[in-house]
């Protein structure tokens, strides 16, 4: 058996189908970034375990969880809120955790957009660590999302799992990408001062993981980025045979990719406000004297 983590915050709509297609296993930890809906009450209708911490970064949440709370097994999978466990994929990490040949397996991702799986223009098979030794993973930021540091050789799963990435609604969606274009944007001015690409991981890279990132960190010093990849998705990816909803999710991504680089423009040009001494000084004053006035004379 293997412990399930889930990972949720304000996740009325999706918590708890989540959590029913998890209840194969008998240890699932709910990890709460106090939730201000109906989460935590969800929640406790079920044979769970609960725990809240203050959210600060993917990288940083993940990292505390496993540190932070123990499971009952030495074998974990991370779950978010919007994804779902299948009892194939549940039946295929059992006998993964059987063998000492990998400290962790990568899974790939179903997405689910508009009631339809995008199959091309999402880069399937897109794999996410997911499976793994609770004492050989860490994680570390990377943009608005995490990246995984492993300690030992790692494996592929076979079996995907729904990712219902817009099951909240396209205001939400918007919304939520709005928050990581900002992290995407200070992430890539870091890369295009201190990073550089792999040519040989984008050509000859051992794994779809190590290629995607050496794809990525070229797409970032490549001029009219929204466009390109719009067309990369929509059309080398075959995102067009996707139907009405392939051609919305390639247009959202162009669109976030556009807010990025809206974002950097910002970042690069916009002066940080900062207070002239002299009006510090004075608003200064005037506070004291405002209290002065407010205070009871003897």
């Amino acid at each position: 058996m293997f412990s399930i983590y889930i990972l949720t915050y304000n996740e009325e709509i999706d918590i708890g189908a989540c959590i029913e297609s998890a209840l194969m296993s008998d240890d699932i930890i709910v990890v709460d970034s106090f939730s201000r809906d109906r989460t935590v009450e969800i929640v406790h209708r079920y044979p769970v375990r609960l725990v809240q911490h203050p959210f600060e970064t993917h990288g940083k949440q993940r990292t505390w969880m496993l540190q932070s709370v123990p499971t009952k097994y030495e074998w974990v999978y991370i779950l978010e809120a919007d994804e779902r466990m299948t009892p194939a994929l549940f039946q295929e990490c059992l006998e993964a955790t059987k063998t000492e040949e990998y400290i962790g397996y990568y899974v790939a991702e179903q997405v689910i957009f508009m009631d339809r799986w995008i199959r091309r223009s999402t880069q399937y098979p897109r794999y996410q660590m997911r499976l793994f030794r609770k004492d050989k993973v860490w994680f570390s930021d990377y943009g608005h999302t995490e990246r995984e540091v492993c300690e030992g050789p790692t494996g592929f799963i076979t079996e995907t799992y729904p990712h219902y990435t817009c099951s909240k609604g396209l205001s939400r969606w918007i919304e939520k990408h709005n928050r990581y274009s900002t992290d995407e944007a200070a992430e890539t001015l870091r890369q295009l001062e201190k990073g550089s690409v792999s040519l040989r991981d984008l050509v000859l890279g051992h794994s779809e993981v190590a290629r995607r990132r050496a794809l990525k960190d070229l797409s970032l010093r490549l001029p009219f980025r929204p466009l390109l990849r719009f067309f990369y998705m929509y059309f080398l990816l075959g995102g067009f045979l996707d139907g009405r909803a392939g051609f919305a999710w390639c247009t959202l991504q162009a669109f976030y990719e556009y807010l990025i680089l809206l974002k950097v423009w910002e970042m690069e040009n916009l002066p940080v406000p900062t207070l002239d001494p002299k009006t510090l000084s004075a608003e200064e004053s005037n506070a004291d004297s405002a209290r002065a006035l407010s205070e009871p004379q003897a």
